[in-house]
């Protein structure tokens, strides 16, 4: 499976793919899950919301036993989360679609109220789309490392009206957080295009390690906060301006 660069506007910067030393890069992974333990009491001391549902969708070749620590630190601030439940992640098709169209259709009305969705690399990109398609029951998004700016597909294929579409942001709230260090997909591909209801967060991460980062998993606890009807981009001030691009 690869994810190729087919779209970008004018004003983006020009997307690299990660090189090899990028790839290197992401043996990172075992110092970011070193700081997860003594980063725990600080994390448990975010920001906590209205408690509401959260659905949290895997990347690429993964499943739900992925994105445990995110949906169980969430859990602990109080919110309600649920996993995908479509096993390993092979990567789009009409059949999964339409289960995740279910899946969310169907916590919505469990909870009669809009459910906020966090979905890691290829599950950034299936999250906007729900989201474009039923904004009406989808709360926020926040996407980490998603390349929704690129052409991802499983053969090489490019389709540069599809890849066009993936960049105009649903109408929701979204937030991708991103890290100029990924050594599996271009960074440039996960920005969000400027709007009032889009944000884009830069952590120092590699893209494996996104799932259990103190620093990803803080920002998407102070996302998710954000009560429901009076969104506001991420606050950079204090010691977000330390740690966030």
């Amino acid at each position: 499976m690869t994810y190729s660069i087919d779209y970008l506007d004018d004003d983006d910067e020009e997307p690299r793919e990660p090189g090899w030393l990028s790839h290197l890069g992401e043996l990172r992974i075992f110092a970011e899950l070193g700081t997860l333990m003594p980063a725990l009491p600080t994390l448990l001391a975010a920001p906590r919301g209205d408690g509401h549902a959260v659905l949290v969708l895997p990347g690429v070749l993964t499943g739900d036993e992925s994105t445990f620590i995110i949906r169980r630190y969430l859990d602990e601030l109080g919110y309600v989360t649920h996993p995908w439940k479509q096993g390993h992640n092979w990567g789009p098709s009409r059949e999964l679609h339409e289960r995740l169209r279910a899946r969310l259709q169907e916590l919505a009305a469990r909870y009669g109220r809009r459910i906020s969705i966090v979905g890691w690399s290829l599950g950034g990109i299936f999250a906007r789309e729900l989201a474009r398609e039923f904004p009406s029951i989808v709360r926020q998004v926040v996407t980490l490392g998603s390349p929704f700016g690129s052409d991802y597909s499983i053969d090489g294929s490019r389709k540069p009206d599809s890849a066009a579409r993936r960049r105009v942001p649903p109408p929701v709230p979204c937030t991708s957080i991103y890290s100029k260090s990924d050594g599996i997909v271009s960074w440039e591909a996960c920005r969000e295009r400027e709007t009032p209801q889009t944000e884009n967060i830069e952590v120092p991460a590699t893209h494996i390690g996104m799932g259990f980062n103190p620093l990803v998993l803080w920002a998407i606890a102070d996302r998710l906060a954000q009560p429901e009807d009076d969104w506001a981009p991420f606050d950079r001030t204090g010691f977000h301006g330390v740690f966030y691009g």
